[in-house]
Protein backbone atom coordinates (compact mmCIF):
# COMPACT_ATOMS: atom_id res chain seq x y z
CA UNK A 1 0.00 0.00 0.00
CA UNK A 2 1.33 3.44 -0.92
CA UNK A 3 2.23 6.16 1.56
CA UNK A 4 -1.09 7.97 1.37
CA UNK A 5 -4.54 8.13 2.85
CA UNK A 6 -6.62 5.62 0.99
CA UNK A 7 -10.10 5.24 -0.50
CA UNK A 8 -11.40 8.80 -0.22
CA UNK A 9 -9.65 11.58 -2.07
CA UNK A 10 -10.88 14.15 0.45
CA UNK A 11 -8.47 12.74 3.02
CA UNK A 12 -5.54 11.84 0.76
CA UNK A 13 -2.07 12.63 2.13
CA UNK A 14 -1.11 15.06 -0.61
CA UNK A 15 -4.06 17.27 0.38
CA UNK A 16 -2.84 17.53 3.99
CA UNK A 17 0.93 17.76 3.67
CA UNK A 18 3.18 19.15 6.38
CA UNK A 19 0.68 18.66 9.21
CA UNK A 20 1.85 16.42 12.04
CA UNK A 21 -0.51 13.55 12.76
CA UNK A 22 -2.86 12.86 14.35
CA UNK A 23 -5.17 15.76 13.57
CA UNK A 24 -8.80 16.51 12.79
CA UNK A 25 -9.50 17.40 9.17
CA UNK A 26 -12.64 19.08 7.84
CA UNK A 27 -13.72 18.93 4.21
CA UNK A 28 -15.49 22.25 3.74
CA UNK A 29 -17.52 21.36 0.61
CA UNK A 30 -19.01 18.35 2.46
CA UNK A 31 -19.75 20.49 5.50
CA UNK A 32 -21.49 23.12 3.37
CA UNK A 33 -23.54 20.43 1.64
CA UNK A 34 -24.67 18.96 4.97
CA UNK A 35 -25.66 22.39 6.27
CA UNK A 36 -27.57 23.27 3.11
CA UNK A 37 -29.39 19.94 3.00
CA UNK A 38 -30.60 20.17 6.60
CA UNK A 39 -31.72 23.76 6.12
CA UNK A 40 -33.65 22.84 2.98
CA UNK A 41 -35.39 19.95 4.78
CA UNK A 42 -36.45 22.24 7.60
CA UNK A 43 -37.54 25.02 5.26
CA UNK A 44 -39.62 22.58 3.22
CA UNK A 45 -41.28 21.29 6.40
CA UNK A 46 -41.91 24.74 7.85
CA UNK A 47 -39.76 23.98 10.90
CA UNK A 48 -37.17 26.34 12.34
CA UNK A 49 -33.64 24.96 12.54
CA UNK A 50 -31.71 25.95 15.67
CA UNK A 51 -28.52 23.86 15.46
CA UNK A 52 -26.80 22.60 18.58
CA UNK A 53 -23.29 23.98 18.41
CA UNK A 54 -21.88 21.80 21.19
CA UNK A 55 -21.07 19.46 18.31
CA UNK A 56 -18.48 21.74 16.76
CA UNK A 57 -17.86 24.64 19.20
CA UNK A 58 -16.55 26.60 16.20
CA UNK A 59 -17.87 30.08 15.32
CA UNK A 60 -17.06 29.65 11.62
CA UNK A 61 -19.34 26.62 11.44
CA UNK A 62 -22.11 28.43 13.29
CA UNK A 63 -21.81 31.31 10.84
CA UNK A 64 -22.28 28.88 7.93
CA UNK A 65 -25.40 27.52 9.64
CA UNK A 66 -26.95 30.90 10.41
CA UNK A 67 -26.11 32.30 6.98
CA UNK A 68 -27.86 29.28 5.46
CA UNK A 69 -31.03 30.19 7.36
CA UNK A 70 -30.77 28.69 10.85
CA UNK A 71 -32.63 30.59 13.55
CA UNK A 72 -30.15 31.24 16.32
CA UNK A 73 -28.05 28.65 18.12
CA UNK A 74 -28.54 25.96 20.73
CA UNK A 75 -25.85 25.63 23.39
CA UNK A 76 -25.14 23.30 26.28
CA UNK A 77 -23.59 25.71 28.78
CA UNK A 78 -23.43 29.35 29.78
CA UNK A 79 -19.75 29.25 28.83
CA UNK A 80 -20.56 28.19 25.29
CA UNK A 81 -23.14 30.97 25.08
CA UNK A 82 -20.54 33.50 26.23
CA UNK A 83 -18.12 32.33 23.56
CA UNK A 84 -20.61 32.67 20.73
CA UNK A 85 -22.07 35.94 22.03
CA UNK A 86 -18.55 37.40 22.09
CA UNK A 87 -18.30 36.94 18.32
CA UNK A 88 -21.68 38.41 17.51
CA UNK A 89 -24.34 35.69 17.76
CA UNK A 90 -27.37 37.18 19.47
CA UNK A 91 -30.10 34.51 19.57
CA UNK A 92 -29.04 31.83 22.05
CA UNK A 93 -30.89 28.92 23.63
CA UNK A 94 -29.11 27.16 26.48
CA UNK A 95 -30.93 23.83 26.36
CA UNK A 96 -30.05 22.84 29.88
CA UNK A 97 -31.62 23.35 33.32
CA UNK A 98 -29.39 26.30 34.24
CA UNK A 99 -29.53 26.61 38.01
CA UNK A 100 -28.54 30.22 38.56
CA UNK A 101 -25.99 30.83 41.29
CA UNK A 102 -24.79 34.39 42.00
CA UNK A 103 -21.93 33.91 39.54
CA UNK A 104 -24.10 32.35 36.84
CA UNK A 105 -26.76 35.00 37.34
CA UNK A 106 -24.20 37.74 36.77
CA UNK A 107 -22.90 36.00 33.65
CA UNK A 108 -26.40 35.61 32.20
CA UNK A 109 -27.09 39.28 32.92
CA UNK A 110 -23.96 40.12 30.94
CA UNK A 111 -25.08 37.90 28.07
CA UNK A 112 -28.39 39.74 27.97
CA UNK A 113 -26.58 42.98 27.19
CA UNK A 114 -25.91 41.75 23.65
CA UNK A 115 -28.14 38.71 23.02
CA UNK A 116 -31.64 37.34 23.39
CA UNK A 117 -31.27 34.37 25.72
CA UNK A 118 -33.59 31.41 26.25
CA UNK A 119 -33.00 29.12 29.22
CA UNK A 120 -34.35 25.65 29.88
CA UNK A 121 -36.20 24.98 33.14
CA UNK A 122 -37.58 21.71 34.49
CA UNK A 123 -38.22 22.51 38.17
CA UNK A 124 -39.58 25.12 40.52
CA UNK A 125 -36.11 25.29 42.04
CA UNK A 126 -34.77 26.36 38.67
CA UNK A 127 -37.42 29.05 38.36
CA UNK A 128 -36.77 30.25 41.92
CA UNK A 129 -33.04 30.57 41.22
CA UNK A 130 -33.67 32.75 38.18
CA UNK A 131 -35.99 34.97 40.21
CA UNK A 132 -33.58 35.15 43.14
CA UNK A 133 -30.80 36.46 40.95
CA UNK A 134 -32.82 39.13 39.23
CA UNK A 135 -33.39 37.50 35.87
CA UNK A 136 -37.15 37.00 35.86
CA UNK A 137 -38.31 40.25 34.28
CA UNK A 138 -35.47 40.95 31.88
CA UNK A 139 -36.99 41.79 28.47
CA UNK A 140 -34.41 39.74 26.55
CA UNK A 141 -34.78 36.58 28.64
CA UNK A 142 -37.35 33.83 28.20
CA UNK A 143 -37.60 30.20 29.25
CA UNK A 144 -38.75 26.94 27.73
CA UNK A 145 -40.06 24.16 29.93
CA UNK A 146 -38.23 20.91 29.30
CA UNK A 147 -40.35 17.78 29.03
CA UNK A 148 -39.28 14.15 29.01
CA UNK A 149 -40.11 12.08 25.92
CA UNK A 150 -38.57 8.68 26.61
CA UNK A 151 -34.86 9.18 27.29
CA UNK A 152 -35.48 9.49 31.05
CA UNK A 153 -32.92 12.22 31.56
CA UNK A 154 -33.96 15.80 32.39
CA UNK A 155 -37.47 17.16 31.88
CA UNK A 156 -40.86 16.98 33.59
CA UNK A 157 -43.66 14.70 32.47
CA UNK A 158 -45.49 16.40 29.58
CA UNK A 159 -48.69 16.59 31.59
CA UNK A 160 -46.87 18.63 34.25
CA UNK A 161 -45.49 21.22 31.83
CA UNK A 162 -48.43 23.59 32.20
CA UNK A 163 -48.19 23.70 35.99
CA UNK A 164 -44.48 24.56 35.86
CA UNK A 165 -45.05 27.10 33.07
CA UNK A 166 -47.76 28.80 35.13
CA UNK A 167 -45.45 28.93 38.15
CA UNK A 168 -42.73 30.55 36.03
CA UNK A 169 -45.16 33.05 34.53
CA UNK A 170 -46.53 33.96 37.95
CA UNK A 171 -42.98 34.82 39.00
CA UNK A 172 -42.45 37.20 36.10
CA UNK A 173 -40.70 34.97 33.56
CA UNK A 174 -41.63 34.99 29.88
CA UNK A 175 -42.47 31.40 28.96
CA UNK A 176 -42.05 30.72 25.25
CA UNK A 177 -43.12 27.07 25.17
CA UNK A 178 -41.58 23.64 25.62
CA UNK A 179 -38.65 21.57 24.45
CA UNK A 180 -37.48 17.97 24.57
CA UNK A 181 -34.62 15.76 23.39
CA UNK A 182 -35.44 12.41 21.72
CA UNK A 183 -32.04 10.91 22.46
CA UNK A 184 -33.44 7.39 22.28
CA UNK A 185 -33.07 7.87 18.52
CA UNK A 186 -29.48 6.70 18.95
CA UNK A 187 -30.23 3.05 18.22
CA UNK A 188 -30.60 1.20 14.93
CA UNK A 189 -34.07 1.77 13.50
CA UNK A 190 -35.05 4.13 16.33
CA UNK A 191 -35.18 7.46 14.48
CA UNK A 192 -38.82 7.42 13.43
CA UNK A 193 -40.17 5.98 16.73
CA UNK A 194 -38.17 8.60 18.63
CA UNK A 195 -39.65 11.36 16.46
CA UNK A 196 -43.10 9.99 17.26
CA UNK A 197 -42.28 10.01 21.00
CA UNK A 198 -41.09 13.60 20.63
CA UNK A 199 -44.28 14.75 18.89
CA UNK A 200 -46.50 12.97 21.41
CA UNK A 201 -44.70 14.55 24.38
CA UNK A 202 -44.68 18.05 22.89
CA UNK A 203 -48.35 17.77 21.93
CA UNK A 204 -49.32 16.72 25.47
CA UNK A 205 -47.20 19.50 26.92
CA UNK A 206 -48.91 22.06 24.68
CA UNK A 207 -52.28 20.76 25.88
CA UNK A 208 -51.10 21.21 29.46
CA UNK A 209 -50.23 24.83 28.66
CA UNK A 210 -53.71 25.35 27.23
CA UNK A 211 -55.24 23.91 30.39
CA UNK A 212 -53.64 26.67 32.49
CA UNK A 213 -54.44 29.40 29.97
CA UNK A 214 -50.98 29.80 28.45
CA UNK A 215 -50.01 29.73 24.78
CA UNK A 216 -47.26 27.35 23.63
CA UNK A 217 -45.86 28.81 20.41
CA UNK A 218 -42.46 27.07 20.65
CA UNK A 219 -42.42 23.27 20.57
CA UNK A 220 -38.76 22.41 20.14
CA UNK A 221 -37.19 18.99 19.65
CA UNK A 222 -34.69 17.26 17.48
CA UNK A 223 -31.67 14.97 17.32
CA UNK A 224 -29.65 14.13 14.23
CA UNK A 225 -30.96 10.54 13.85
CA UNK A 226 -34.60 11.66 14.17
CA UNK A 227 -34.99 15.19 12.84
CA UNK A 228 -35.75 14.11 9.27
CA UNK A 229 -38.80 12.24 10.65
CA UNK A 230 -40.04 15.29 12.59
CA UNK A 231 -43.82 15.61 12.85
CA UNK A 232 -44.18 19.10 11.43
CA UNK A 233 -47.81 19.33 12.53
CA UNK A 234 -46.57 19.48 16.13
CA UNK A 235 -42.90 20.48 16.21
CA UNK A 236 -42.04 24.09 15.38
CA UNK A 237 -38.27 23.94 15.90
CA UNK A 238 -35.56 21.28 15.68
CA UNK A 239 -32.09 21.26 17.23
CA UNK A 240 -29.81 18.61 15.66
CA UNK A 241 -26.07 19.07 16.03
CA UNK A 242 -24.06 16.21 14.53
CA UNK A 243 -25.70 16.65 11.10
CA UNK A 244 -23.14 19.33 10.17
CA UNK A 245 -20.16 16.97 10.35
CA UNK A 246 -21.80 13.53 10.59
CA UNK A 247 -19.68 10.69 12.01
CA UNK A 248 -19.23 6.92 12.12
CA UNK A 249 -22.22 6.33 14.39
CA UNK A 250 -24.51 8.16 11.95
CA UNK A 251 -23.16 5.89 9.20
CA UNK A 252 -23.88 2.86 11.39
CA UNK A 253 -27.39 4.13 12.11
CA UNK A 254 -28.04 4.59 8.39
CA UNK A 255 -28.61 8.36 8.64
CA UNK A 256 -25.44 9.20 6.69
CA UNK A 257 -23.07 7.69 4.13
CA UNK A 258 -19.30 7.85 4.52
CA UNK A 259 -19.31 10.47 1.75
CA UNK A 260 -21.50 12.68 4.00
CA UNK A 261 -18.97 12.74 6.83
CA UNK A 262 -17.10 16.05 6.77
CA UNK A 263 -14.75 15.26 9.68
CA UNK A 264 -11.93 12.71 9.81
CA UNK A 265 -8.92 11.94 11.95
CA UNK A 266 -5.83 11.76 9.77
CA UNK A 267 -3.38 9.43 11.47
CA UNK A 268 -0.14 7.56 10.75
CA UNK A 269 0.67 3.87 11.04
CA UNK A 270 3.51 3.88 13.57
CA UNK A 271 3.93 0.14 14.05
CA UNK A 272 3.12 -3.18 12.37
CA UNK A 273 4.27 -5.52 15.15
CA UNK A 274 2.50 -8.64 13.86
CA UNK A 275 0.65 -9.78 10.72
CA UNK A 276 -2.71 -9.49 12.47
CA UNK A 277 -2.43 -5.91 13.71
CA UNK A 278 -1.08 -2.45 13.13
CA UNK A 279 -0.90 0.55 15.41
CA UNK A 280 -1.97 4.13 14.71
CA UNK A 281 -0.80 7.29 16.45
CA UNK A 282 -4.46 8.15 17.17
CA UNK A 283 -5.86 6.88 20.45
CA UNK A 284 -8.48 8.00 22.93
CA UNK A 285 -7.04 11.54 23.12
CA UNK A 286 -7.99 12.09 19.48
CA UNK A 287 -10.69 9.58 18.57
CA UNK A 288 -12.42 9.81 21.99
CA UNK A 289 -13.67 6.77 23.86
CA UNK A 290 -17.26 6.58 22.57
CA UNK A 291 -18.09 3.09 21.36
CA UNK A 292 -21.84 2.57 21.00
CA UNK A 293 -22.97 -1.02 20.69
CA UNK A 294 -24.10 -0.49 17.09
CA UNK A 295 -20.66 0.73 15.90
CA UNK A 296 -17.98 -1.86 15.11
CA UNK A 297 -14.82 -0.53 16.75
CA UNK A 298 -13.42 2.81 17.85
CA UNK A 299 -14.07 4.59 14.58
CA UNK A 300 -14.26 3.65 10.92
CA UNK A 301 -10.92 3.12 9.15
CA UNK A 302 -11.39 4.05 5.51
CA UNK A 303 -9.98 2.12 2.57
CA UNK A 304 -8.96 -1.08 4.33
CA UNK A 305 -11.83 -3.56 3.95
CA UNK A 306 -12.10 -5.87 6.95
CA UNK A 307 -9.94 -3.73 9.25
CA UNK A 308 -11.28 -2.79 12.66
CA UNK A 309 -10.02 -0.21 15.16
CA UNK A 310 -10.18 -2.79 17.90
CA UNK A 311 -8.53 -1.23 20.96
CA UNK A 312 -7.35 2.22 21.99
CA UNK A 313 -5.09 3.67 24.62
CA UNK A 314 -4.35 7.37 24.98
CA UNK A 315 -1.89 7.49 22.07
CA UNK A 316 -2.27 4.04 20.50
CA UNK A 317 -5.00 2.82 18.19
CA UNK A 318 -4.66 -0.91 17.56
CA UNK A 319 -6.22 -2.07 14.30
CA UNK A 320 -7.15 -5.71 13.77
CA UNK A 321 -6.18 -6.60 10.19
CA UNK A 322 -6.41 -10.37 10.60
CA UNK A 323 -9.15 -10.52 7.98
CA UNK A 324 -7.50 -8.14 5.51
CA UNK A 325 -5.75 -9.19 2.31
CA UNK A 326 -2.02 -8.71 3.07
CA UNK A 327 -1.61 -6.56 -0.02
CA UNK A 328 -4.20 -4.12 1.39
CA UNK A 329 -2.60 -3.74 4.82
CA UNK A 330 -1.05 -0.29 5.31
CA UNK A 331 2.67 -0.15 6.06
CA UNK A 332 4.53 1.72 8.76
CA UNK A 333 4.60 5.38 7.76
CA UNK A 334 1.38 5.26 5.75
CA UNK A 335 -1.24 7.85 6.56
CA UNK A 336 -4.83 6.69 6.86
CA UNK A 337 -8.15 8.33 7.76
CA UNK A 338 -10.51 7.29 10.54
CA UNK A 339 -14.05 8.61 10.86
CA UNK A 340 -14.58 9.18 14.60
CA UNK A 341 -17.54 7.48 16.22
CA UNK A 342 -18.85 10.70 17.76
CA UNK A 343 -18.01 14.06 16.24
CA UNK A 344 -18.92 15.99 19.42
CA UNK A 345 -16.42 14.27 21.69
CA UNK A 346 -13.65 14.12 19.10
CA UNK A 347 -13.96 17.86 18.47
CA UNK A 348 -13.90 18.53 22.22
CA UNK A 349 -10.41 17.00 22.39
CA UNK A 350 -8.89 19.34 19.79
CA UNK A 351 -7.72 22.93 20.01
CA UNK A 352 -8.15 23.38 16.26
CA UNK A 353 -9.29 21.65 13.11
CA UNK A 354 -7.60 21.80 9.73
CA UNK A 355 -9.96 22.83 6.96
CA UNK A 356 -9.73 22.21 3.22
CA UNK A 357 -11.76 23.89 0.50
CA UNK A 358 -10.48 22.85 -2.91
CA UNK A 359 -6.89 24.05 -3.09
CA UNK A 360 -7.29 26.33 -0.07
CA UNK A 361 -6.33 25.15 3.38
CA UNK A 362 -6.58 26.79 6.80
CA UNK A 363 -7.40 26.21 10.45
CA UNK A 364 -10.35 26.96 12.70
CA UNK A 365 -10.10 27.28 16.46
CA UNK A 366 -12.38 25.11 18.58
CA UNK A 367 -13.19 28.32 20.40
CA UNK A 368 -15.71 26.99 22.94
CA UNK A 369 -13.62 24.02 23.98
CA UNK A 370 -13.41 23.71 27.76
CA UNK A 371 -16.31 26.11 28.38
CA UNK A 372 -18.24 23.52 30.34
CA UNK A 373 -19.87 25.71 32.97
Amino acid sequence: MSDSVVADERWSADRWQDIATPFLAVDLPTLRRNVARAQALCDDGGVRLRPHVKTHKIPEVARLQVDAGARGLTLATVGEAECFADVGFDDLFIAYPVLATPDVGTRVQRLLETADVILGVDSRDGVDALVRHGLATHPRLSVLVEVECGLRRTGVAPEEAGTLAAYAAEHGLTVGGVFTFPGQAYAVGAGKPAAEDEARALSRAAEAFTAVGLPCPVRSGGATPSYEATDTTVVTETRPGVYAFQDAQQVALGTAATSDVALAVVTTVVSTPAPDRLVLDAGSKVLAADRPAYVDGHGMLLGVPGARVDRIWEHHGVVDVSGVDPSDVPRTGDRVAVLPNHACTAINLADRVHVRDGDERGTWSVAARGMNG
